[in-house]
């Protein structure tokens, strides 16, 4: 290889590189945010009423288990529940599906590994590709993996009170979005 082929080579690499330098930051410019759809007073009465019905439960189950700390991952999906029922992250097997697995890979953890932070990271990590590979994503399941870990808990946590949680949660979805004749929910429940 002469010298001038050998420039040559070293001009297209760094072009290459700032193409994909240039390709990569504009990625992060995003687009334009469509706006939400509207909410009807009827809308937002149900939305009212599945939430504070599911919070409401969930707060005692919290309160009766003494897991203050399970409570964010429930609000969470409260909000998919009775705020944006439509998207798949809020049908049924993706909250049950996405909770349930969280749980089973943070009490894993747990057992395994006890609660150092690295702990905690690994099993968020592990619950959200386990999420992903059976299409159960739904990301307040992530806090409840943390929960799992953080709080040292058992195998029991998975049954109760998360089991029995997300399912109450769905449930009510199911008897409070339906009201309206405006919702249908769930769009599919496996």
């Amino acid at each position: 290889m002469n010298n001038s082929e050998e420039n040559d080579q070293k001009q297209l690499a760094k072009t290459n590189v700032k193409g994909l330098a240039k390709s990569y930051l504009c990625k992060m410019k995003g687009g334009k945010c469509p706006a939400m759809n509207k909410s009807s007073f009827t809308g937002l009465l149900v939305t009212s009423i599945g939430s504070f019905m599911g919070i409401g439960l969930i707060t005692l189950l919290a309160t009766y288990y003494k897991l203050p700390l399970l409570l964010p991952s429930f609000g969470a999906s409260a909000v998919l529940l009775y705020g944006a029922c439509h998207v798949p992250m809020a049908q049924p097997r993706n909250v049950i599906g996405g909770h349930i697995i969280s749980a089973l890979t943070g009490v894993t953890t747990y057992q395994l590994f006890g609660n150092p932070w690295w702990a905690i990271t690994l099993a968020v990590t592990v619950s959200i590709v386990m999420m992903t590979v059976t299409h159960t994503l739904h990301p307040p399941g992530g806090a409840t993996a943390f929960v799992a870990v953080y709080s040292s808990q058992n195998y029991s946590f998975v049954f109760s009170p998360v089991g029995i949680g997300v399912t109450c949660l769905v449930l009510i979805a199911v008897a409070v979005n339906n009201i309206s004749s405006q919702r249908k929910y769930p769009d599919y429940w496996y």
